[in-house]
């Protein structure tokens, strides 16, 4: 069973490539975006819990094979850990032959924007997560195999 519930349909532009044909390396940023905000809207209803938003505060990207014009990209995404502020997403991209693409991590940090400040990441958002992602008592996604076996 894969550890995403979730997932996104990008197609690759020509806009999105570089001179070399494939696609330029901060365009999958944008794609990351695109994904989140679907993921925002469809799991979470696009509220601000608390009265706060997020912003990104790290990315990762690894890169495992290029995409080009035309390919349709799978954005698979969950929302993996919690912390006090935070939360983190974990992506994989395939292409439509199931080839990977690229895997990426992101950690967002719970906003206020008039106090222009980190909050708490309110409880109501991280049960409504913990729900939908299965995610254990300690907020975090449990490993494939991690589970003891039942007796």
């Amino acid at each position: 069973m894969s550890r995403f519930r979730f997932s996104v349909p990008i197609t690759v532009r020509f806009r999105d490539c570089d001179p070399m044909g494939h696609v330029n390396n901060a365009v999958y940023l944008t794609y990351l975006e695109v994904a989140r905000f679907a993921y925002w809207q469809d799991v979470a209803g696009g509220r601000w819990f608390g009265g706060a938003g997020f912003i990104v505060a790290r990315a990762e990207i690894d890169y495992k094979a290029p995409a080009k014009t035309g390919d349709v990209l799978q954005v698979n995404l969950a929302i993996t850990g919690f912390g006090r502020t935070s939360f983190v997403f974990e992506y994989d991209l395939t292409d439509q032959d199931g080839r990977h693409v690229a895997s990426a991590r992101t950690v967002q940090v719970m906003y206020d924007y008039s106090k222009e400040s980190p909050v708490p990441v309110v409880d109501e958002f991280r049960q409504l997560i913990a729900l939908y992602e299965s995610l254990d008592a300690g907020g975090r996604k449990p490993e494939a195999g991690s589970r003891k076996p039942e007796a």
